[in-house]
């Protein structure tokens, strides 16, 4: 058990109790990071004490299995400054840091890593890049410290086709380092695996974008949580990504355009074949063509149903009710008080 004593820079009398209204919310997702904890922590709250800046940390634990749950619970007992979300389980970064958003008051949300390669001290760089008039600022990992076969070089690449697809172009969309307004944050919600997509999510919003070079440190602890195996999982995503930012609120005009193509080609070959039949007198029941012609015309119906299915869908995605993509277990707030229990 990795038990967490109060040092004097952590003590309640060094750090002043939680703002009503912070400035700056730094949002971390845990997953098995105990020993990078403590470390990451105390550097993001003394930055923002340097920078004389109103802050909460919120570290929202991903379904963790080696005492990090416990550990953060121990240092919300004695820090004011940390807001510590447990989810059930482990649903992944993207619910994680939904969580963490919701939780969030700051007027400005600032995201990272739990793993230290993230470094804190580049914070204030990025609120700086947003005061300029941005509503997302992105850090640009310019050296990285990973490997360069099984991360480096497929993040580039990544990053190319995210960039050509979206239209955003960044360096680095992997970055976790990002600052936010909280008013773009609101407006974005985020499912299946989404979060490193963020950028692309804000400018279908109409966020002004831009990005600064960051630190990046090699990995102290633990083991990476991705690997080469994410790969497709990107390019579904992306794919995702595409039919938002194109068809979100027109959906009939992707699912439209293919049905009606369909359904010409469909009528075109059933009339070509009713000719055969009727003027020529060949026999047409065993030909392929057939097949294809009903085949054709069928996919067309299909697609125009399935087109006003997602109209449909299109609008209660835009009206139904707010329903998180996660389930919390308990939420332990500033000074150890317990602001919420499970849902």
């Amino acid at each position: 058990m990795n038990l967490y004593t109060a040092s004097p820079q952590t003590s309640s009398q060094a750090i002043a109790p939680a703002p009503a209204k912070p400035e700056v919310s730094v949002v971390v997702p845990i997953y098995n990071e105990v020993d990078s904890i403590p470390h990451l922590v105390e550097t993001i709250a003394t930055t923002l004490r340097k920078s004389r800046l109103n802050y909460e940390i919120i570290c929202v634990d991903d379904g963790s299995r080696d005492g990090s749950a416990e550990l953060l619970k121990q240092m919300a007992e004695v820090r004011q400054d940390l807001c510590v979300v447990l989810l059930r389980r482990n649903y992944g970064q993207t619910p994680a840091m939904a969580a963490g958003f919701h939780r969030a008051r700051g007027q400005t949300i600032v995201t990272l890593d739990g793993d230290l390669q993230n470094d804190p001290v580049d914070i204030p760089n990025l609120l700086a890049a947003l005061s300029e008039g941005y509503d997302l600022v992105s850090g640009w990992r310019k050296h990285r410290k990973d490997a360069t076969l099984t991360r480096t070089l497929p993040s580039k690449i990544a990053n190319w086709l995210i960039g050509q697809i979206t239209g955003v172009k960044l360096h680095d969309y992997g970055c976790s380092l990002k600052a936010y307004r909280a008013e773009l944050v609101a407006d974005m919600n985020l499912y299946g695996e989404l979060h490193r997509f963020l950028p692309a999510l804000a400018y279908i919003e109409g966020a002004r974008i831009t990005e600064i070079p960051v630190n990046h440190h090699a990995r102290r602890f633990g083991k990476s949580k991705y690997g080469l195996g994410r790969t497709f999982r990107v390019l579904m995503d992306l794919l995702t990504i595409y039919f938002f930012k194109t068809f979100l609120t027109r959906p009939m005009h992707v699912f439209g355009l293919l049905g009606i193509l369909a359904l010409l080609s469909g009528s075109a070959t059933g009339l070509y074949l009713a000719a055969l039949k009727l003027i020529w007198g060949q026999d047409i029941g065993n030909r392929p063509l057939l097949v294809l012609a009903v085949v054709l015309f069928l996919a067309g119906v299909q697609l125009f149903c399935f087109g006003l299915l997602a109209e449909l869908q299109m609008r209660t995605y835009h009206e139904s009710q707010n329903r998180p993509i996660y389930r919390v277990r308990e939420t332990i707030g500033p000074g150890g008080v317990r602001v919420g229990q499970a849902d």
